[in-house]
C-alpha cells in the first residue's frame, strides 16, 4: 500500500498542467525526480533530475501529500520538459492540475498577502506579482507517450 513513508527514494514522473483563473490552460510541464522527504504538513519533497553534466545541481520541488494521483508507471524511457533530462522505468506517474485562484490585484485584503511573508515587508511591485494557486490531483490514470 502506498503511504507517505513508502514514497521515499522512489523515482517519479510528474505531470503538471497550469490553468489561469478563467480555467484556460497556460502550460504543461513534465518533471522527473526522486522523493527525498515527506511531511504531512509541508508536503513531499522531490529532488529533480538535472541534465547530465549540469553545473546547476539538483533542485528540490515540493508537491502536496495527496497520493490519489500517484499511479504505478509503465516500463519505458520518458523525456521530460527539461531539455536533456530523461528517466527510465520510474516507479510512479503523478499528475496535478494547478489553478490560479487569484492574484494580489484581485484581492483587497493586503493583510492576507502579508501573512504569506510575515517576516518581510511587501513592496508594491512584489505584491502585484503575487499569485495564489490551488493544486488539484488528477485521479484518472495518465496516458503518457513512451519511447
Amino acid at each position: 500500500m502506498l503511504t507517505l513513508e513508502t514514497t521515499i527514494e522512489k523515482t517519479c514522473l510528474i505531470g503538471l498542467t497550469y490553468f489561469n483563473a478563467e480555467g484556460e490552460m497556460l502550460k504543461q510541464s513534465l518533471l522527473a525526480g526522486k522523493v527525498s522527504s515527506s511531511d504531512e504538513e509541508k508536503g513531499i519533497g522531490i529532488e529533480l533530475f538535472a541534465k547530465e553534466g549540469s553545473e546547476s545541481g539538483s533542485k528540490q520541488f515540493l508537491i502536496p501529500t495527496d497520493l490519489s494521483c500517484w499511479f504505478t508507471a509503465p516500463k519505458g524511457r520518458f523525456h521530460t520538459s527539461v531539455e536533456g533530462v530523461t528517466v527510465t522505468d520510474p516507479n510512479y506517474l503523478i499528475t496535478w492540475d494547478i489553478y490560479q485562484t487569484r492574484s494580489y490585484k484581485q484581492t483587497s485584503d493586503k493583510e492576507e498577502a502579508a501573512q504569506q511573508k510575515p517576516d518581510k515587508q511587501i513592496d508594491k511591485q512584489e505584491a502585484e506579482q503575487m499569485q495564489w494557486w490551488e493544486w488539484k490531483p488528477r485521479i484518472e490514470q495518465p496516458k503518457v507517450g513512451i519511447n
